[in-house]
Protein backbone atom coordinates (compact mmCIF):
# COMPACT_ATOMS: atom_id res chain seq x y z
CA UNK A 1 0.00 0.00 0.00
CA UNK A 2 1.30 3.57 -0.92
CA UNK A 3 2.16 5.80 2.25
CA UNK A 4 0.79 9.13 2.18
CA UNK A 5 2.29 12.18 1.74
CA UNK A 6 1.97 15.81 3.21
CA UNK A 7 4.00 19.05 1.70
CA UNK A 8 4.43 21.97 3.63
CA UNK A 9 5.80 24.84 0.79
CA UNK A 10 4.06 24.83 -2.92
CA UNK A 11 6.59 26.69 -4.65
CA UNK A 12 8.63 25.27 -7.36
CA UNK A 13 10.45 22.58 -5.88
CA UNK A 14 6.94 21.72 -3.57
CA UNK A 15 4.75 21.43 -6.86
CA UNK A 16 7.81 19.46 -8.36
CA UNK A 17 7.62 17.31 -5.72
CA UNK A 18 3.60 17.03 -6.01
CA UNK A 19 3.97 16.52 -9.70
CA UNK A 20 6.02 13.29 -9.08
CA UNK A 21 4.48 11.34 -6.48
CA UNK A 22 1.34 11.51 -8.32
CA UNK A 23 3.47 9.43 -10.83
CA UNK A 24 4.82 7.24 -7.85
CA UNK A 25 4.63 3.73 -7.47
CA UNK A 26 5.43 3.74 -3.21
CA UNK A 27 3.59 6.90 -2.54
CA UNK A 28 0.15 9.11 -2.95
CA UNK A 29 -0.02 12.72 -1.97
CA UNK A 30 -2.75 13.67 0.78
CA UNK A 31 -2.46 17.49 -0.09
CA UNK A 32 -0.21 20.30 0.96
CA UNK A 33 0.06 23.48 2.82
CA UNK A 34 1.19 27.12 1.89
CA UNK A 35 1.25 30.25 4.08
CA UNK A 36 1.25 32.07 0.92
CA UNK A 37 -2.80 32.50 -0.45
CA UNK A 38 -1.54 33.03 -3.97
CA UNK A 39 0.15 29.18 -4.32
CA UNK A 40 -2.60 27.75 -1.99
CA UNK A 41 -4.62 28.85 -5.02
CA UNK A 42 -2.57 27.33 -7.75
CA UNK A 43 -2.83 23.92 -5.44
CA UNK A 44 -6.89 24.29 -5.68
CA UNK A 45 -6.71 25.21 -9.40
CA UNK A 46 -4.45 21.92 -9.97
CA UNK A 47 -6.96 19.93 -8.19
CA UNK A 48 -4.99 19.35 -5.03
CA UNK A 49 -5.87 19.34 -1.37
CA UNK A 50 -4.91 22.39 0.68
CA UNK A 51 -4.70 21.72 4.33
CA UNK A 52 -6.44 24.74 6.62
CA UNK A 53 -3.44 25.24 8.55
CA UNK A 54 -0.28 23.63 9.34
CA UNK A 55 -1.35 22.35 12.65
CA UNK A 56 -3.98 20.05 10.49
CA UNK A 57 -1.42 18.65 8.51
CA UNK A 58 0.37 17.46 11.03
CA UNK A 59 -2.47 15.77 12.91
CA UNK A 60 -4.21 13.78 10.23
CA UNK A 61 -3.28 10.60 11.18
CA UNK A 62 -3.54 9.59 7.36
CA UNK A 63 -0.11 11.07 6.88
CA UNK A 64 2.90 9.02 7.20
CA UNK A 65 5.57 11.38 5.44
CA UNK A 66 6.01 15.11 5.28
CA UNK A 67 7.93 17.06 2.65
CA UNK A 68 9.26 20.39 3.65
CA UNK A 69 10.04 22.59 0.60
CA UNK A 70 10.36 26.33 2.64
CA UNK A 71 12.95 29.02 2.54
CA UNK A 72 16.03 27.52 4.08
CA UNK A 73 16.06 29.43 7.00
CA UNK A 74 12.61 27.36 8.19
CA UNK A 75 13.93 24.18 7.62
CA UNK A 76 15.20 23.31 11.30
CA UNK A 77 11.64 24.28 13.12
CA UNK A 78 9.70 22.46 10.76
CA UNK A 79 11.29 19.24 11.00
CA UNK A 80 10.91 18.99 14.47
CA UNK A 81 7.64 19.71 14.47
CA UNK A 82 6.70 17.38 11.72
CA UNK A 83 8.77 14.88 13.82
CA UNK A 84 7.51 15.48 17.24
CA UNK A 85 3.93 14.63 15.38
CA UNK A 86 5.11 11.33 14.59
CA UNK A 87 5.54 12.02 11.08
CA UNK A 88 9.24 10.74 8.65
CA UNK A 89 10.95 14.14 6.82
CA UNK A 90 12.00 14.64 3.39
CA UNK A 91 13.77 17.97 3.40
CA UNK A 92 14.85 19.76 1.09
CA UNK A 93 18.39 20.83 0.83
CA UNK A 94 20.20 22.46 1.90
CA UNK A 95 18.95 20.62 4.79
CA UNK A 96 20.00 22.77 7.16
CA UNK A 97 21.59 26.01 7.68
CA UNK A 98 24.71 24.40 9.60
CA UNK A 99 26.01 21.23 11.23
CA UNK A 100 24.38 21.98 14.61
CA UNK A 101 20.75 22.10 13.46
CA UNK A 102 20.81 19.15 11.95
CA UNK A 103 22.74 17.33 15.11
CA UNK A 104 19.50 19.03 16.95
CA UNK A 105 16.92 17.38 14.04
CA UNK A 106 18.90 14.47 14.44
CA UNK A 107 18.24 14.33 18.28
CA UNK A 108 14.69 14.84 17.83
CA UNK A 109 14.54 11.90 14.72
CA UNK A 110 16.59 9.60 17.30
CA UNK A 111 14.24 10.47 20.20
CA UNK A 112 10.84 9.64 18.23
CA UNK A 113 12.19 7.00 16.46
CA UNK A 114 10.94 8.46 13.02
CA UNK A 115 13.30 8.90 10.03
CA UNK A 116 14.49 11.94 8.28
CA UNK A 117 16.29 12.54 4.96
CA UNK A 118 17.57 15.42 3.05
CA UNK A 119 16.27 15.46 -0.35
CA UNK A 120 19.59 14.96 -2.98
CA UNK A 121 17.79 14.65 -6.01
CA UNK A 122 20.76 15.44 -7.81
CA UNK A 123 22.66 12.25 -7.18
CA UNK A 124 20.00 10.59 -9.60
CA UNK A 125 21.65 13.32 -12.79
CA UNK A 126 22.68 11.48 -15.70
CA UNK A 127 26.08 13.15 -15.60
CA UNK A 128 26.93 12.76 -12.38
CA UNK A 129 26.16 9.09 -12.94
CA UNK A 130 28.27 8.85 -15.65
CA UNK A 131 31.72 10.35 -14.06
CA UNK A 132 31.07 8.30 -10.53
CA UNK A 133 30.89 5.17 -13.12
CA UNK A 134 33.87 5.75 -14.56
CA UNK A 135 35.74 6.30 -11.49
CA UNK A 136 34.26 3.29 -9.93
CA UNK A 137 34.89 1.09 -12.89
CA UNK A 138 38.57 2.20 -12.24
CA UNK A 139 39.73 2.19 -15.97
CA UNK A 140 41.35 4.88 -16.02
CA UNK A 141 43.20 4.55 -13.09
CA UNK A 142 43.57 6.61 -9.60
CA UNK A 143 41.96 9.72 -9.36
CA UNK A 144 44.04 12.79 -9.71
CA UNK A 145 41.38 15.74 -10.03
CA UNK A 146 37.66 16.24 -10.35
CA UNK A 147 35.81 19.33 -11.77
CA UNK A 148 32.27 20.31 -10.96
CA UNK A 149 30.75 23.29 -12.68
CA UNK A 150 27.38 24.40 -13.27
CA UNK A 151 27.03 28.39 -15.04
CA UNK A 152 24.24 30.10 -16.04
CA UNK A 153 23.62 33.86 -16.81
CA UNK A 154 20.80 35.07 -15.10
CA UNK A 155 22.10 35.69 -11.70
CA UNK A 156 20.11 34.88 -8.53
CA UNK A 157 16.36 34.40 -9.15
CA UNK A 158 14.60 37.45 -7.58
CA UNK A 159 13.63 35.92 -4.43
CA UNK A 160 14.29 34.96 -0.74
CA UNK A 161 17.40 32.56 -2.56
CA UNK A 162 19.09 36.18 -2.91
CA UNK A 163 18.68 37.21 0.56
CA UNK A 164 21.10 36.36 3.48
CA UNK A 165 18.12 36.07 6.31
CA UNK A 166 16.54 33.02 4.30
CA UNK A 167 19.58 31.38 3.50
CA UNK A 168 20.16 32.73 0.03
CA UNK A 169 23.42 31.95 -1.53
CA UNK A 170 24.80 29.67 -3.98
CA UNK A 171 26.28 27.70 -1.88
CA UNK A 172 23.14 26.59 -0.05
CA UNK A 173 21.89 26.63 -3.34
CA UNK A 174 23.11 24.61 -6.51
CA UNK A 175 26.57 24.38 -3.76
CA UNK A 176 24.85 21.53 -1.50
CA UNK A 177 24.44 19.57 -4.52
CA UNK A 178 27.48 19.95 -6.27
CA UNK A 179 29.65 19.32 -2.78
CA UNK A 180 27.29 16.28 -2.05
CA UNK A 181 27.88 14.86 -5.83
CA UNK A 182 31.74 14.97 -5.06
CA UNK A 183 32.05 13.70 -1.66
CA UNK A 184 29.87 10.70 -3.12
CA UNK A 185 32.12 10.47 -6.22
CA UNK A 186 34.95 10.32 -3.71
CA UNK A 187 33.62 8.56 -0.52
CA UNK A 188 36.56 6.78 1.28
CA UNK A 189 39.18 10.26 0.95
CA UNK A 190 39.50 12.30 3.40
CA UNK A 191 39.73 16.31 3.40
CA UNK A 192 42.82 17.82 4.81
CA UNK A 193 42.20 21.64 3.43
CA UNK A 194 39.36 23.72 1.96
CA UNK A 195 39.56 26.70 0.11
CA UNK A 196 36.95 28.86 -1.54
CA UNK A 197 36.48 32.61 -2.86
CA UNK A 198 33.02 33.85 -3.54
CA UNK A 199 31.70 36.34 -6.00
CA UNK A 200 29.14 39.02 -5.71
CA UNK A 201 28.80 40.62 -9.27
CA UNK A 202 24.68 40.56 -9.07
CA UNK A 203 24.08 40.38 -5.77
CA UNK A 204 26.33 42.00 -2.77
CA UNK A 205 24.06 40.21 -0.09
CA UNK A 206 24.97 36.88 -0.87
CA UNK A 207 27.19 34.65 -3.26
CA UNK A 208 25.88 34.36 -6.52
CA UNK A 209 28.79 32.34 -7.25
CA UNK A 210 31.94 30.73 -6.37
CA UNK A 211 34.97 28.93 -6.82
CA UNK A 212 35.51 25.76 -4.01
CA UNK A 213 38.85 23.37 -4.06
CA UNK A 214 39.02 20.46 -1.55
CA UNK A 215 42.38 19.18 -0.79
CA UNK A 216 42.30 15.24 0.08
CA UNK A 217 45.08 14.18 2.77
CA UNK A 218 45.76 11.46 -0.49
CA UNK A 219 46.32 15.18 -2.77
CA UNK A 220 43.53 14.27 -4.77
CA UNK A 221 42.13 17.61 -6.07
CA UNK A 222 38.20 18.72 -5.97
CA UNK A 223 37.31 22.10 -8.15
CA UNK A 224 33.65 22.97 -7.62
CA UNK A 225 32.23 25.91 -9.34
CA UNK A 226 28.71 27.71 -9.51
CA UNK A 227 28.62 30.54 -11.62
CA UNK A 228 25.46 32.91 -12.30
CA UNK A 229 27.19 35.60 -15.20
CA UNK A 230 28.43 33.35 -16.94
CA UNK A 231 27.20 33.66 -20.95
CA UNK A 232 29.63 30.62 -22.07
CA UNK A 233 29.32 27.00 -19.99
CA UNK A 234 32.71 24.99 -19.20
CA UNK A 235 32.24 21.31 -19.03
CA UNK A 236 29.81 19.83 -16.27
CA UNK A 237 32.61 17.84 -15.37
CA UNK A 238 36.24 17.34 -15.99
CA UNK A 239 38.06 14.24 -14.83
CA UNK A 240 41.54 13.48 -14.31
CA UNK A 241 42.61 9.93 -13.91
CA UNK A 242 46.37 8.63 -14.14
CA UNK A 243 45.89 6.45 -17.17
CA UNK A 244 43.18 9.05 -18.57
CA UNK A 245 40.71 11.71 -18.64
CA UNK A 246 36.72 12.39 -19.23
CA UNK A 247 34.88 14.70 -19.82
CA UNK A 248 31.39 16.33 -19.78
CA UNK A 249 29.87 19.16 -21.61
CA UNK A 250 26.44 19.38 -20.37
CA UNK A 251 23.72 17.79 -18.51
CA UNK A 252 22.63 15.16 -21.01
CA UNK A 253 25.32 14.47 -23.00
CA UNK A 254 27.84 11.40 -22.93
CA UNK A 255 30.91 11.47 -21.43
CA UNK A 256 34.43 11.67 -23.66
CA UNK A 257 36.44 9.31 -22.43
CA UNK A 258 40.25 8.78 -23.84
CA UNK A 259 42.29 6.11 -21.98
CA UNK A 260 45.42 6.11 -22.54
CA UNK A 261 47.12 2.76 -23.87
CA UNK A 262 50.81 3.00 -23.66
CA UNK A 263 52.57 6.06 -22.31
CA UNK A 264 55.73 6.22 -24.52
CA UNK A 265 55.87 7.27 -28.28
CA UNK A 266 58.63 6.43 -30.33
CA UNK A 267 59.13 10.10 -31.98
CA UNK A 268 56.72 12.85 -31.06
CA UNK A 269 56.06 15.54 -33.78
CA UNK A 270 56.07 18.85 -32.83
CA UNK A 271 53.38 21.24 -33.36
CA UNK A 272 53.46 24.65 -34.50
CA UNK A 273 52.29 27.34 -32.40
CA UNK A 274 52.07 30.86 -33.38
CA UNK A 275 55.47 31.74 -31.24
CA UNK A 276 57.48 28.18 -32.12
CA UNK A 277 57.12 24.86 -31.80
CA UNK A 278 56.02 22.41 -29.15
CA UNK A 279 56.81 18.76 -27.90
CA UNK A 280 55.16 18.90 -24.68
CA UNK A 281 51.86 20.03 -25.75
CA UNK A 282 51.59 18.37 -28.77
CA UNK A 283 48.44 15.64 -29.54
CA UNK A 284 48.71 11.70 -28.31
CA UNK A 285 48.09 9.47 -31.62
CA UNK A 286 46.20 6.88 -31.91
CA UNK A 287 48.57 3.85 -31.08
CA UNK A 288 49.10 5.25 -27.28
CA UNK A 289 45.53 6.81 -27.11
CA UNK A 290 41.92 5.47 -27.09
CA UNK A 291 38.92 7.50 -27.23
CA UNK A 292 35.55 6.88 -26.75
CA UNK A 293 31.96 8.15 -25.73
CA UNK A 294 30.43 6.34 -22.59
CA UNK A 295 26.45 5.80 -22.89
CA UNK A 296 24.25 7.65 -20.68
CA UNK A 297 23.38 5.64 -17.96
CA UNK A 298 19.91 4.77 -17.27
CA UNK A 299 18.42 6.81 -14.11
CA UNK A 300 15.17 6.97 -12.08
CA UNK A 301 14.22 10.16 -9.66
CA UNK A 302 11.41 7.93 -8.18
CA UNK A 303 14.11 5.51 -6.25
CA UNK A 304 14.42 8.33 -3.96
CA UNK A 305 11.09 7.66 -2.78
CA UNK A 306 11.25 3.70 -2.90
CA UNK A 307 14.42 4.15 -0.98
CA UNK A 308 13.27 6.20 1.70
CA UNK A 309 9.79 3.86 1.97
CA UNK A 310 11.32 0.99 2.24
CA UNK A 311 13.84 2.86 5.12
CA UNK A 312 10.64 3.10 7.04
CA UNK A 313 9.55 -0.56 6.70
CA UNK A 314 12.77 -1.86 7.68
CA UNK A 315 13.64 -3.57 4.69
CA UNK A 316 16.25 -1.19 3.25
CA UNK A 317 19.40 1.13 4.23
CA UNK A 318 18.48 5.15 3.70
CA UNK A 319 20.76 6.01 0.72
CA UNK A 320 21.28 10.05 2.46
CA UNK A 321 22.73 9.52 5.58
CA UNK A 322 23.23 11.75 8.71
CA UNK A 323 26.96 11.34 8.34
CA UNK A 324 26.72 12.41 4.60
CA UNK A 325 24.66 15.18 5.19
CA UNK A 326 26.43 16.50 7.95
CA UNK A 327 29.88 16.45 5.48
CA UNK A 328 28.12 18.67 3.27
CA UNK A 329 27.46 20.98 5.54
CA UNK A 330 30.36 21.03 7.51
CA UNK A 331 32.74 21.77 3.78
CA UNK A 332 30.14 24.75 3.49
CA UNK A 333 30.85 26.03 7.05
CA UNK A 334 34.78 25.77 6.10
CA UNK A 335 33.80 27.40 3.01
CA UNK A 336 32.42 30.49 4.31
CA UNK A 337 35.69 30.68 6.84
CA UNK A 338 37.88 30.41 3.86
CA UNK A 339 36.02 33.13 2.33
CA UNK A 340 36.03 35.19 5.65
CA UNK A 341 39.99 34.55 6.23
CA UNK A 342 40.94 34.69 2.35
CA UNK A 343 42.87 31.77 2.67
CA UNK A 344 42.96 27.97 2.65
CA UNK A 345 41.76 26.06 6.00
CA UNK A 346 42.18 23.13 7.62
CA UNK A 347 39.11 21.13 7.51
CA UNK A 348 39.72 18.62 10.51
Amino acid sequence: MKKNVAIIGYGGQGAWHAEQIKKSDVVSLAGIFDFSPERIELAKDRGIMVYSSLDELLLDKNVEIVVIATPNDSHKELSIRALNAGKNVICEKPVMLSVADLDDVIAVANKTGMHFTAHQNRRYDVDFLGIKQIITEGKLGDVVSVESRVHGSRGIPSDWRGKKEYGGGMLYDWGVHLIDQITRLLPNEKIKKVFCTAQHTTNFEVDDGFKLTLIYKSNITAFVEVGTLNFISMPRFYLQCKRGTAKINDWKQCAQVAYCKYWNEKEVMPVQTAAGITKTMAPRDEITLDEYTLDIPKSDVHDFYRNFVATIDGKAEQEVKYEQSRLVLKIIEKAFESIEKCQAVDFE
